[in-house]
């Protein structure tokens, strides 16, 4: 049977990214089974045994130094590259998401990693690029297609020669703000045939953030810190069959069958 590692990058703090990833994985358990790690809070970072590695999204600054997590963290993105470079068959398939996107665009020298200038909470639509356009994992998705997007922080100005040299791809970027004259963030990478990654949350359950987000106390603290609009625009996002159900019910789901095909050899009917 084959392992996946699921890295818990929330430090500690309740979120809806956890359990959802938890629950999507959950589908797969007669061909895959996962083990959990907390990052963060208890530098919990899992060995090179694992044949898929999930890294979540989280809070806080993606450019903080100092964790006793870090230094091993780094090295296990590194090792991860270092071990699909020199084997044909067996290569490790890898997600990064949102907190931990950041952290790998850094890490491989992508782009630029800065604060956004305002926090970006709520459904978005976002356009693929050239390359997105024949993305197998976006293959079900209309263009544009709607995302889940919470973040403070930003991947801009992408290093193209270092794209180049890595085989890397940019798949879709932020949509164009017409009051905001700001570079679009990269919003999606695959860095290898085995290594993708988003900015957004594609596993971001509609129905579950339904109920979490139409908590009475939760509906107030969104509204007070990013207005009316912005809140029941979301809220009909989350509630549109063909927005964030679509993508949540695509992009993880097809990453999983695809790497279960990739290393058992075998069609995944999901």
């Amino acid at each position: 049977m084959l392992r996946a590692a699921l890295l818990d990058m929330y430090n500690g703090e309740s979120n809806r990214g956890i359990p959802m990833l938890k629950n999507i994985l959950g589908r797969y358990a007669e061909m895959l089974q996962f083990d959990h790690f907390d990052v963060r809070a208890r530098c919990e970072i899992p060995d090179l045994s694992y044949d898929i590695y999930v890294f979540s999204g989280g809070p806080g600054d993606p450019l903080e130094e100092g964790g006793d997590w870090q230094a091993p963290f780094y090295r296990l993105m590194e090792d991860l590259w270092q071990y699909n470079r020199q084997v044909e068959d067996g290569k490790k398939h890898v997600l990064f998401i949102c907190h931990s996107f950041q952290m790998a665009c850094r890490h491989f020298r992508l782009g630029e990693v800065s604060k956004r200038f305002k926090m970006s909470f709520g459904t978005y639509p976002i356009h693929k690029s050239h390359a997105g356009k024949s993305e197998p994992f976006f293959e079900n998705l209309p263009d544009p297609f709607y995302i889940a997007d919470f973040r403070r922080y930003q991947v801009t100005k992408p290093d193209h020669k270092r794209f180049d040299e890595l085989g890397a791809e940019i798949l879709c970027l932020e949509t164009l703000n017409p009051y905001h004259h700001y570079e679009r963030a990269l919003m999606a990478v695959r860095f290898s045939p085995e290594i993708f990654g988003t900015q957004f949350h594609p596993e971001a359950d509609p129905d579950g953030l339904l109920t979490y987000f139409m908590e009475e106390e939760r509906k107030k603290s969104i509204v007070d810190e990013h207005g009316e609009a912005r809140y029941h625009h979301m809220i009909h996002d989350l509630s549109h069959p063909n927005k964030i159900k679509r993508t949540f019910d695509t992009i993880v789901p097809a990453f999983l069958e695809n790497a279960i095909e990739a290393l058992e050899g075998v069609e995944v009917l999901g």
